[in-house]
């Protein structure tokens, strides 16, 4: 049985949490005895602000360089690795452009990864070259949702460009978690979008993340919500998000190894396709 989950977190709108949600997922994996590489695929490279992390080499260097993954990547503690970005990724999308299968160039340079339970990569707010990569290389998609209209509007988009990459593909990425973000139970507007986000996307919404200022609080100090508020009540949503994954970790790696991922990249017609509806999604 695949005993890897290889996750993307993303979603096309910014401000919904990403990062934030990506980190704090690692973190907690990681203290439940889960092996997990975080990989930062935003230029911003807010991952290793947030933890404050520097290394000279990045994902930027596996991707343009031939670098070595081990060179590239940085132990946090037991348990977690992370592979760092920082604005020298802007540039990748134009290196890679011309290349063959450029979609998959992520999936190709880690195909030999092993060593981990999670693989979790946090997206660019966007829908560009890159994170075509990420979603053709993960079997699953997180995708954080602000509890207003432009993130339930945002998850819609994400909902339909997800199944145009999947057809177009013959991929079979799947939305496994939608994770409600920035909640205010005593707001009615985020009432009222984390019922729309409930009702349409019920089997795969975890609890929401309700709005804590020490999930704010916590990337100055270089530290997840677990090590610099344990008992905040942001510890507490985003643990309860983590032992949800855990608890279907055996129904999703037995769906994984019933159904092998078959990518077909070399039809530019196709691509072309893809590329104008992702467009008109954005």
């Amino acid at each position: 049985m695949i005993n890897l989950r290889k996750i993307c977190i993303i979603n096309q709108k910014g401000g919904v949490g990403k990062t934030t949600t990506a980190i704090n997922i690692a973190a907690g994996l990681s203290r439940n005895d889960k092996k997990v590489l975080l990989i930062d695929f935003d230029a911003q490279g807010n991952i290793a602000t947030s933890l404050n992390v520097e290394n000279d080499k990045d994902i930027y260097s596996i991707l343009t360089e031939n670098a070595d993954i081990s060179q590239c990547t940085r132990n946090l503690g037991k348990n977690l690795d992370i592979i760092p970005s920082k604005e020298s990724l802007t540039k990748t999308e134009v290196m890679i452009a011309k290349l063959p299968n450029k979609e998959k160039i992520l999936k190709t340079k880690l195909k030999n990864l092993t060593g981990y339970d999670y693989v979790l990569i946090d997206c660019p707010p966007s829908l560009g070259l890159l994170n075509q990569n990420a979603l053709l290389y993960a079997q699953e998609a997180f995708i954080p949702v602000s509890t207003e209209y432009l993130g339930y509007d945002a998850l819609l988009k994400m909902n339909n460009v997800i199944k145009e990459i999947n057809s177009h593909f013959k991929h079979n990425l799947k939305i496994t978690k939608v994770i409600p973000t920035l909640f205010d139970k005593r707001n009615k507007t985020c009432r009222n979008f984390l019922d729309k986000i409930m009702s349409q996307f019920y089997e795969i919404t975890s609890n929401p993340i309700r709005v804590n200022s020490k999930i704010k609080e916590a990337p100055a100090y270089g530290k997840s919500i677990f090590s610099y508020a344990k008992s905040s009540r942001g510890a507490k949503d985003y643990m309860e998000l983590v032992k949800l994954i855990l608890n279907e970790e055996k129904q999703v790696l037995s769906a994984y190894s019933k159904s092998e991922n078959i990518v077909s990249l070399n039809d530019p017609k196709v691509l072309d396709e893809l590329r104008k509806k992702v467009s008109s999604n954005a």
